[in-house]
C-alpha cells in the first residue's frame, strides 16, 4: 500500500469519525430540544431585583424547558412559587447577598468547564482558577472567599481511594490563597503526607477558619483548617461534604457508615459536644447540604420518575432527626440561602 493510499484512508477515517461524532451530538441536542419543548413551563414571575432585596433562595433550575440549567431566585417565604431567572447558566451555584460563584459547562465533542465570580446583578466579575471537572462550590458568608472542588481524574466519591480532587481557595478580589491539599494535615496527632491524600467540600467559618473533608487510605475525616497557618486537623472520622450551621455550632454532612459504596446518610455533628444526630432522610444523598435555618437542612436529590430526564428537586428535613423529608423547591438543584 502506497503512502498516498494510506494518507487517503486515514483522512477518510477521520472524516467518518468526525461525521459520526457530529451526528451523535446533533441527535442528542434534537432529543433534548423535543423533550424540553414538551415539558410543562415552570412558574415565572416577580422582579429579580426585588427578590434579591429580601431573604431568598438561589438555585439551578432543572425544570425541563428553555430555562433548564439557568440560575433562578425565589423568596424564602414562597420557595415553591414563581421563580425569577437570572442570565447565568450553571452546573453548580452558590450565592451571598454580595456575589455568586458559578461552575458552568460548555458541552460539545469536548466539554469545557469554567468557574466565574458573578456580581450582585449576575454579571461576570472574573474567572476563578479551575483545574478539572467541577464538583463543589462555596462562598464565605461575607462573600470575600470562594472555594471550588474539582475532580482531577475519576468521576465519583464512591471510593475515596480511586479519585483525586483539587480544592482551591481564592479571595474574590482575585488573590489565590492556595490548594488546601498542600496544607499540613494532622490526623490523630500524626502528620499525613500519603500520596492518596485528598481534601474537598469546604465550608467557611470566618475569613480564616474553615471545615472540609480529608481522605486517605479509604477513610474520610471532618477537618478544621486555618488559611493563615495553612494547616488542617482532623476532628472525627466518616464525614464528607460538611456544611456549617448559621449559628456555627454544628456541621451537617453525609456519612457512609455501614452502607455500600456510593451511598450515604445525612447526619449532624455538634461541635461543642461531639454528639451525632442522624437525619430521618433514608435515601442516599450525594450533595453538600445547605442550612435553611438553624433547624432545617436542604439538599438536592435527582428525581427517579423522569424517564431518563436529568431533573431534580430540593428537599428539606429537620436537623434534629425528627419529622419526614419534604420537597422545598421542585425542579431545582444546588440551593443557597441568602439573607
Amino acid at each position: 500500500m502506497t503512502l498516498r493510499v494510506r494518507v487517503a484512508l486515514l483522512v477518510a477515517l477521520l472524516v467518518a469519525v468526525g461525521l459520526g461524532a457530529g451526528g451523535y451530538v446533533w441527535n442528542v441536542r434534537q432529543s433534548q430540544a423535543q423533550t424540553r419543548a414538551a415539558a410543562p413551563v415552570v412558574g415565572q414571575g416577580g422582579d429579580l431585583a426585588s427578590f434579591r432585596g429580601t431573604p431568598h433562595l438561589v438555585f439551578r433550575s432543572t425544570a425541563l424547558g428553555n430555562e433548564y440549567g439557568r440560575v433562578a431566585v425565589v423568596p424564602l417565604d414562597a420557595p415553591a412559587g414563581p421563580r425569577a431567572f437570572t442570565p447565568a447558566a450553571c452546573e453548580r451555584v452558590y450565592a451571598t447577598a454580595e456575589d455568586a460563584i458559578c461552575l458552568s459547562a460548555e458541552r460539545g465533542i469536548v466539554t469545557r468547564y469554567r468557574a466565574q465570580l458573578l456580581a450582585a446583578d449576575w454579571s461576570p466579575v472574573r474567572d476563578l482558577p479551575l483545574t478539572g471537572l467541577p464538583s463543589r462550590a462555596r462562598l464565605s458568608r461575607d462573600g470575600s472567599l470562594a472555594a471550588t472542588t474539582t475532580f482531577v481524574f475519576g468521576d465519583s466519591y464512591a471510593d475515596p481511594g480511586q479519585f483525586s480532587t483539587r480544592t482551591l481557595v481564592t479571595r474574590t478580589d482575585g488573590e489565590v490563597v492556595g490548594d488546601i491539599e498542600k496544607f499540613a494535615l494532622t490526623i490523630e496527632g500524626r502528620a499525613v503526607t500519603a500520596a492518596d491524600k485528598n481534601l474537598w467540600g469546604v465550608t467557611f467559618a470566618d475569613d480564616d477558619r474553615f471545615y472540609a473533608t480529608a481522605a486517605s487510605g479509604g477513610k474520610t475525616w471532618l477537618v478544621e483548617g486555618s488559611l493563615s497557618r495553612r494547616t488542617v486537623k482532623a476532628l472525627r472520622r466518616d464525614v464528607e461534604c460538611p456544611s456549617l450551621s448559621p449559628d456555627r455550632t454544628r456541621v451537617a454532612f453525609k456519612k457512609r457508615g455501614d452502607l455500600p459504596p456510593g451511598r450515604w446518610r445525612l447526619a449532624v455533628h455538634d461541635l461543642r459536644t461531639g454528639t451525632e444526630t442522624v437525619s430521618s432522610e433514608q435515601r442516599s444523598v450525594d450533595d453538600q447540604v445547605e442550612w435553611l435555618d438553624d433547624s432545617t437542612l436542604i439538599y438536592g436529590l435527582p428525581r427517579t420518575d423522569t424517564n431518563g430526564a436529568a431533573t431534580s428537586d430540593v428537599w428539606q428535613v429537620p436537623a434534629d432527626g425528627s419529622g419526614p423529608p419534604r420537597v422545598l423547591v421542585p425542579d431545582a438543584w444546588s440551593p443557597a440561602v441568602v439573607r
